[in-house]
């Protein structure tokens, strides 16, 4: 059933992606895949490659951070077992509603590698923790650059904004609180198990509750070692940061790709801060739609409609779709290599 859903979501991904790159060309003037390919072979060769490498950035550096804090408890891996954690996760939450979606997939290869479930669990946990308080930082940060873009945005833009802003605030708080508090989430998922055994739903209780206790053992075990090593902390928010602040920055990369004035690349780096914690909080695969509205609706301001609607498809190009693309296959490519290295 598992990789029947995971079927499913990889075709309504696709199908969604057509239909999101069909209505922002319909909505662009004329503007074409060819001509967005075209400008970008025309344009500025060393603002393309920042751009590349922002792209190549961004899937590293969640590696990075995954396997900083393995290394800060004791479990220390290579930078490619970081590389699968990253692009499994990336692949994964792109193509499922939620943005955790990808992180049942990096613990299978952190599992795979023996790292035991309760690490693997609290490494995750505290990686998407710094990653969410890493979004709502640059959010802030933006508006320090130039509060006045805000106001730029339509209402529905606004509210999206904001909604972000509070729903990544409160994840942050409850991230914190389950690494600090993990026996009492332990404890609701022991009751939740009885409550189905009570109601005959699952069969073999016992086995089940030893599994979720040793699962709870290791977890409250890394998450104590975490607590008490702040440079563990600290590395992970720096990694999570530059890794967030690398994909953000694409668009801004684009746009100088495309001849765009200097003065303006900070702004739209700033604007993109702002559509990163918008579409953050809208539960659609890859925030596909959601996205490419928010960012042509904060450019438009600053750039133009025209220009606003080519920043996007080609930043969006890039950053999502190539970089998703690219994930899906180095994932498949490890889980291949996995399988084989178990049969032998």
């Amino acid at each position: 059933m598992d990789s029947k859903k995971k079927i499913f979501w990889s075709i309504f991904s696709l199908v969604l992606a057509g239909l999101t790159i069909w209505a922002v060309l319909s909505q662009s003037k004329g503007i074409s895949i060819g001509e967005i390919v075209k400008s970008a072979a025309d344009g500025n060769k060393y603002w393309l490659s920042c751009a590349i490498v922002s792209v190549a950035l961004y899937i590293i550096l969640e590696g990075v951070a995954i396997c900083a804090i393995l290394d800060g408890v004791g479990y220390k891996r290579s930078a490619a077992r970081g590389l699968l954690y990253s692009t499994s996760d990336i692949y994964f939450s792109a193509i499922t509603p939620s943005a955790t979606g990808g992180q049942p997939a990096s613990a299978y290869f952190m599992i795979a590698d023996g790292i035991p479930a309760g690490i693997a669990t609290a490494t995750l946990v505290l990686n998407l923790m710094m990653y969410t308080i890493s979004v709502v930082v640059l959010g802030i940060i933006s508006l320090f650059i130039n509060y006045r873009m805000f106001f730029e945005f339509r209402t529905i833009s606004k509210v999206l904004i904001v909604a972000g802003f509070i729903i990544l605030t409160l994840f942050s708080l409850f991230f914190l609180s389950i690494l600090r508090r993990g026996d009492k989430v332990f404890g609701v998922l022991a009751g939740f198990l009885t409550f189905l055994h009570k109601k005959k739903m699952i069969r073999k209780l016992e086995p089940k509750l030893k599994k979720l206790e040793d699962t709870k053992t290791e977890y409250m075990e890394c998450s104590n070692l975490v607590s008490g090593k702040t440079g563990v902390m600290v590395r992970a928010f720096i990694w999570n940061f530059l890794q967030r602040a690398s994909q953000i920055a694409v668009p801004a990369f684009v746009y100088l790709t495309l001849g765009g004035e200097g003065s303006k690349a900070l702004s739209i780096f700033a604007s993109q801060c702002l559509v990163t914690i918008g579409f953050n909080c809208v539960p659609v695969p890859g925030a596909m739609g959601v996205a490419d509205f928010l960012m042509v609706d904060g450019f438009t301001g600053l750039i133009g409609r025209d220009e606003a609607f080519r920043v996007d498809m080609m930043s969006r190009g890039l950053s999502f779709y190539i970089c998703v693309a690219l994930s899906g296959i180095i994932t498949l490519v490890g889980y291949i290599i996995l399988k084989r290295r178990k049969k032998a």
